[in-house]
């Protein structure tokens, strides 16, 4: 398994595969982030992404049948593995520990 740290856009890219679960593929994926995160997504680096987490081990893959609105093409499946799971944990409670630690005065009234 190469490396073991998710950054900020793996870490996006990685939740989305868990929320679209049977239907996370590249397309859909990048829809879907361009709809969460209100910001453009480009195929071609969620692509480069989603082949990065498969060589971290975080995220598997297999083809699905071949269907004709795609001209024979098949699309690539992604699922989150037990290892991306635990990634993903490891990130939230980082982050969770570090949002208890701010007082609550200074995020209040902030926009």
């Amino acid at each position: 398994m190469k490396g073991t740290n998710l950054g900020e856009f793996e870490e996006i890219v990685l939740l989305t595969i868990a929320a679209l679960i049977n239907d996370a593929y590249s397309v859909a994926v990048c829809d879907e982030l361009e709809k969460s995160t209100g910001r453009a997504v480009k195929l071609g680096v969620v692509h480069a992404v989603l082949n990065r987490l498969e060589e971290k081990g975080f995220v598997k893959s297999k083809l699905g049948e071949a269907t004709s609105t795609r001209g024979g093409k098949r699309k690539r499946y992604y699922t989150v593995t037990s290892g991306g799971k635990a990634a993903l944990i490891k990130a939230k409670e980082v982050r969770d520990q570090l949002w208890n630690r701010i007082p609550d005065f200074i995020l209040k009234g902030a926009s």
